[in-house]
């Protein structure tokens, strides 16, 4: 007598399952006490030795369901829980229990079929608990007309009392499972339209990140996004790292805008960031810093490596063509420095800021280098010395 949920992970279902099936033999264990109590005070039709013999079969269909649950077999089955089965089954030993009692102690555990229905109410479709609360007013019939044939029943009790009380309780328990399942119905759509829009929100919400991070001409981190990330890896940069930083500016690109037009210029800058991250590995860092300025973050490289990087960049976009433009002699110009654990990366900025004027000062189209430390990096290793 268990309920099984749909939408769990298999171990966590299980888990779940056999709570529900220890709480379900603490039920029939209650019921076993009760009728020993009321054998012991009189009111059995059976000694204590046909009870105790007669619970050997009901101990074996328990250990049946215990075994299934156990061996996880339940789980190929369209019910997991395996819930119709185990409350007809349950549904059939209090039948036969309270065959073993005489009337006044069979109208006080009568009310023991409401907790058995109890345990498929919230899980059980209104068809399939109904079939159940039918199996239970058949059974208690059968019971009652087994006990006039035999002529066992007490004229003192009524047996239509006891079938108008029972059929009263299924009658009203059907009306309410209908009500549950109905609820279950309307939550369950209410959950899928809350997730839809869960789901909607969140696909706004990495939108709205994405604009916020992605510069929208060339689809490159932009400024606000490469400082954030740049100074969380130089934070964490482990003591013998190196990263490789660099500048990179666009050369005449205000003549182009103002020779071709805007649209030109935007070609160009588009033009760039594609050859760019063609060159690059994954895992290299290109923004778009400001205008026709960008920036690089090169993880784990040395000098050599730097310079490399950056040549191989500036003669790419030298052979390059924009499409539907006849430009001609595109250039850039890159200051290139290098990043090491506890350098300051404003520092880092303003010596590949240098490196590039040099590079513009000494005529362009070409890449420069400031390797020297900062100023402050160098007064932590005068002092020291």
């Amino acid at each position: 007598m268990n309920t099984s949920p749909t939408r769990l992970e298999p171990q966590a279902l299980q888990r779940l399952l056999l709570n529900r099936f220890a709480m379900a033999q603490g039920t029939y264990a209650m019921v076993l006490l009760l009728l020993t109590l009321a054998i012991v005070t009189g009111h059995g039709r059976v000694s204590l030795d046909v009870l105790l013999l007669g619970a050997i079969p009901l101990v074996l269909s328990q250990l049946v369901f215990f075994l299934l649950l156990r061996s996880g077999r339940n789980l190929r089955l369209r019910d997991p829980g395996m819930i119709e089965a185990q409350v007809l089954v349950a549904l059939f030993w209090q039948t036969v229990l309270l065959g073993c009692l005489d009337d006044a102690a069979r109208s006080t555990l009568l009310a023991f079929y409401v907790p058995i229905l109890l345990f498929g109410l919230f899980q059980l479709p209104p068809r399939a608990f109904a079939r159940c609360a039918a199996f239970a007013f058949v059974g208690f019939v059968g019971l009652e007309w087994s006990d006039a044939s035999f002529q066992l029943q007490s004229a003192a009790e009524p047996p239509f009392l006891q079938l108008a009380t029972l059929s009263a309780l299924l009658f009203w328990l059907c009306l309410f499972g209908r009500h549950v399942n109905a609820m279950r119905q309307r939550m369950r759509q209410r959950r899928h339209a809350l997730v839809a829009h869960q789901n909607t929100l969140r696909g706004m919400m990495r939108q709205l990140e994405d604009q916020a991070s992605t510069d929208e001409l060339t689809g490159l981190c932009n400024r606000r996004y490469f400082l954030r990330l740049a100074e969380h890896e130089l934070s964490h940069l482990p003591a013998q790292a190196q990263y490789g930083l660099a500048l990179i500016d666009l050369d005449h690109f205000k003549r182009i805008n103002d020779r071709y037009g805007h649209a030109a210029g935007d070609r160009v800058l588009q033009t760039f960031a594609t050859l760019a991250q063609a060159c690059l590995r994954e895992g290299d860092v290109l923004a778009r810093y400001g205008g026709e300025e960008f920036v690089l973050l090169l993880p784990n490289v040395n000098l050599d490596q730097i310079s490399v990087c950056c040549e191989r960049l500036r003669e790419a976009f030298a052979a390059a063509e924009p499409l539907g433009l006849a430009l001609g002699g595109l250039s850039l110009s890159i200051g290139m420095t290098s990043l090491q654990h506890g350098d300051n990366l404003d520092h880092a900025l303003q010596r590949a800021d240098q490196a590039l004027y040099r590079a513009k000062h000494n005529g362009r189209n070409r890449c420069e280098a400031s390797w020297e430390p900062s100023d402050a990096r160098a007064d932590r290793r005068s002092a020291s010395s």
